[in-house]
């Protein structure tokens, strides 16, 4: 169990980016997409026997051939004066009927991932994922971010459209993050390597559906720009970001009338202050997803 490193990159002022599977995919869509704009070079993996069970298994002339893991990879690009290490983990390793990375498999994953960046001395390491909130799809996703360190605290806060996840309204300075995200944030603090998590909001009525949501991503990525200080091209995910829209839009109509004005309290009013509304109540958070676990028990239809 380990790395297997293809080739040994050269490597200056490295950060990296890591990303796993979750709601909404909103790393993961992310940093694939850093991987395509920047053309960034896979040069090492994590060896998945003992965290995964095959895919599937290739059978040719009646013999089985090989077996297909989730794979567990690094890439490498130059950006500007930094290297940029990115990890896209296509699965998260977990133990029993968890939906999210936890055991001792997920504490070992989260150490690999941090032996190669303290092997190519990174200086910083980012997750993302996301932040199931009580917006609006028609919004744009704010970004929640947590850092690992007292000392960024200032920094992060100064980012366009992030704002720390203790100053939400209403979590009382608290929260919590699932899975590999919040672990590997963890575990850098434990070996002294600074870290930041940075959440897409995903609006609270879609985190049950099989959707992605790269409306969330592209505004990771405006915060990923800022703290890196690059420019990241946002057009490469426009189309997905309308295509998915176009099946948001389609599973709204489908809701009974009173569940569609439930959601609508959680737009704001054209040129009117998201609190002018007044803010939703827990136990109307609860109904909504009532009456959307409801809709989809009694047969309605969406994508």
């Amino acid at each position: 169990m380990g790395i297997k490193l293809y080739r040994e990159p050269r490597i200056e002022n490295p950060v990296l980016v890591a990303s796993w599977p979750g709601i909404g995919n909103i790393g993961i869509i992310a940093v694939d997409a850093l991987r395509q704009i920047f053309e960034a070079e896979e040069f090492a993996e994590i060896e998945p026997w003992h965290f995964f069970y095959p895919k599937r298994v290739l059978i040719r002339n009646g013999v089985l051939e090989s077996m297909e893991f989730p794979t567990s990879k690094f890439y490498i690009s130059r950006v500007g004066s930094k290297d940029l290490i990115l990890f896209i983990g296509e699965e998260q390793p977990g133990e029993g009927v968890r939906a999210y990375a936890a055991g001792k498999k997920a504490y070992r994953m989260a150490n690999l991932v941090l032996d190669v960046a303290e092997r190519f001395r990174c200086e910083r390491i980012y997750t993302s994922g996301a932040a199931v909130a009580l917006t609006h799809h028609t919004m744009k996703p704010r970004v929640w971010a947590v850092p690992n360190t007292e000392r960024l605290l200032q920094e992060v806060g100064e980012y366009q459209n992030a704002i720390l996840m203790s100053d939400i309204e209403g979590r009382g300075g608290q929260g919590n993050i699932t899975g590999l995200n919040g672990l590997l944030l963890g575990v850098a603090r434990k070996r002294g390597v600074d870290a930041v998590c940075l959440m897409g909001e995903t609006p609270v009525y879609l985190q049950g559906l099989p959707v992605s949501y790269p409306k969330a991503s592209k505004s990771v990525l405006g915060v990923l720009g800022q703290c890196l200080g690059i420019q990241v091209s946002l057009h490469g995910l426009d189309e997905m970001e309308r295509e998915v829209e176009r099946a948001v839009e389609e599973f709204c109509r489908q809701l009974p009338s009173e569940m569609r004005e439930q959601l609508d309290r959680l737009k704001p009013a054209p040129y009117a202050e998201p609190g002018d509304l007044g803010p939703i109540t827990e136990d109307e958070e609860r109904r909504i997803m009532e009456d959307v676990e409801r809709f989809f028990k009694e047969g309605g239809q969406g994508d």
